[in-house]
């Protein structure tokens, strides 16, 4: 399965430890989605589209509630790189 270039970086992120934090409103609807890296650093090209992708493909997941991470599989679709260590 090949993923774009801005999928790639989001993935990289968060293999490296970053977390997608999502703010929903009263009916449950996002609201506010961010990326963020283990810094705290807010990736700014981060939109509902490339989260829809991620989760679609399941190479991002939520458990019990918490910050969106990196699956097992969607470090299998990372690509390395040097600096992903």
């Amino acid at each position: 399965m090949d993923i774009s270039r801005n999928e790639q970086r989001i993935l990289h992120l968060l293999a490296q430890g970053g977390r997608i934090e999502i703010v929903k409103d009263d009916s449950k609807r996002i609201e506010e989605i961010s990326c963020l890296t283990r810094d705290g650093w807010a990736y700014p090209d981060f939109d509902l589209g490339i989260f829809r992708k991620l989760k679609r493909k399941k190479a991002i997941a939520s458990s019990n509630g918490g910050p969106y991470r990196i699956t097992r599989h969607g470090l299998k679709l990372v690509r390395p790189e040097l600096d992903n260590r």
